[in-house]
């Protein structure tokens, strides 16, 4: 795999570094913002429009729909969804209403279907949106059909995961969206070939930009998570790279402390640490030595003191390794229930608490602080997307 950017050895030495004087990659300052960016129903509309309803995101791992006809539901900010694999092995997404008097057309989470059938009056339409079928058409009258398919909203897929822009007279350029960089940095996971062996949503009281903060901040690891992640993973250190848009950073395990004192030489110490990838405008993903977690969070169509997050085990096939798979299939369920155990004990009710007091009316200005330096990318990035007209 070629690599991007400085050398991933070099970029874990940089952190063991850290590690070893109490210091951290920073960011150049420090910044001021106001509580109302996580209440104010007017600064979540503009970023429903103007992020969500302009820039690609990520819905789903591709592997969720791996069939012709496989298709899943959702909730985007400005949109309900459907997205459907096509019989020529592509993506396609639509907006979730019939176009005859806007019944919602399909409720089921996910499924398989030839067609989607209307429940109100069995209008359907075929897979690719075509409207197929108008019932006791020869008393309707006749509408101009080939303007009355559903809804389609710019949609691709790469890197393995399905991108959507949540607005139907937008373009999609998922790879001029990430930027040479972290395109390639993902072309080089080979993530179209693995599975989303787990995945599960969560509708939170909590604003999303709350949520997205939380799993780009490794200051609060040793306060907030005392008994779990902070036994594996060191607190206040990382080695950061900043591409615009999209960051990375290493933040090293404790397995690496042997070589606080002692020169690791030239062996590889990849297994030594969590790599983590901020992709705007609401991922991050998380490289572990031998799987990817992926969480995404979105804001509720409404309230902005409300969002959803989804979370995606991403794992090799089992197959592609040496398990079998009972082993295997143990494997990823243990590390799942791990990570939901940590999300409904410590970082929900923690961060339902932080959405809480942002309520208070004399909250006062917050300050992010110059080691919180993915937590400053990602406000800086918001913050240009919302400026544009």
């Amino acid at each position: 795999m070629t690599e991007v950017g400085a050398p991933r050895e070099q970029r874990i030495r940089r952190a063991l570094d850290h590690l070893r004087n109490d210091t951290t990659d920073a960011f150049d300052h420090i910044t001021w913002f106001q509580p109302e960016e996580f209440t104010d129903p007017a600064i979540a509309k503009r970023e429903r429009d103007l992020i969500f309803g302009r820039v690609p995101s990520i819905v789903a791992h591709g592997s969720e729909i791996p069939r012709s006809g496989d298709f899943f539901t959702l909730q985007m900010p400005r949109n309900n969804i459907i997205v459907v694999r096509q019989r020529d092995g592509g993506v396609k997404t639509f907006v979730n209403l019939c176009r005859h008097r806007g019944a919602l057309l399909e409720k089921e989470e996910k499924g398989r279907c030839r067609l989607f059938s209307c429940p109100y009056h069995r209008w359907s339409y075929d897979t690719d949106g075509t409207l197929r079928t108008i019932t006791r058409d020869n008393t309707f009258g006749e509408p101009d059909t080939s303007s009355m398919g559903l809804v389609e909203l710019p949609t691709e897929e790469r890197h393995g995961f399905i991108w959507v822009v949540d607005e139907a007279n937008a373009e999609i350029d998922v790879a001029g969206w990430l930027g040479k960089e972290m395109d390639a940095i993902l072309s080089g996971y080979g993530l179209d070939s693995k599975i989303a062996v787990q995945s599960e949503g969560f509708d939170e009281p909590v604003n999303w930009k709350i949520m997205q903060d939380a799993f780009l901040d490794g200051y609060h690891i040793q306060y907030a998570h005392p008994n779990t992640a902070a036994k594996h993973i060191h607190t206040n250190v990382m080695a950061f790279e900043d591409f615009g848009r999209h960051c990375r950073f290493i933040a090293p395990r404790k397995s690496i402390d042997r070589w606080i004192e002692e020169d690791p030489g030239d062996r590889s110490l990849a297994k030594d640490i969590t790599e983590t990838h901020f992709l705007l405008p609401n991922s991050t993903l998380l490289r572990q030595p031998d799987h990817f977690q992926l969480l995404t969070f979105r804001p509720h169509p409404t309230d902005p003191q409300r969002c959803r997050m989804e979370m995606r085990l991403i794992v090799p096939p089992v197959a592609d390794t040496e398990m079998t798979e009972e082993k295997w299939t143990r494997l990823w369920n243990k590390n799942w229930e791990i990570l939901l155990a940590v999300l409904h004990a410590e970082d929900f009710p923690l961060l339902r608490d932080s959405q809480h007091g942002m309520t208070s009316a004399n909250a006062g200005r917050m300050v992010l602080g110059q080691n919180e330096v993915a937590n400053q990318v990602f406000r800086r990035e918001t913050q240009k997307l919302l400026a544009t007209n």
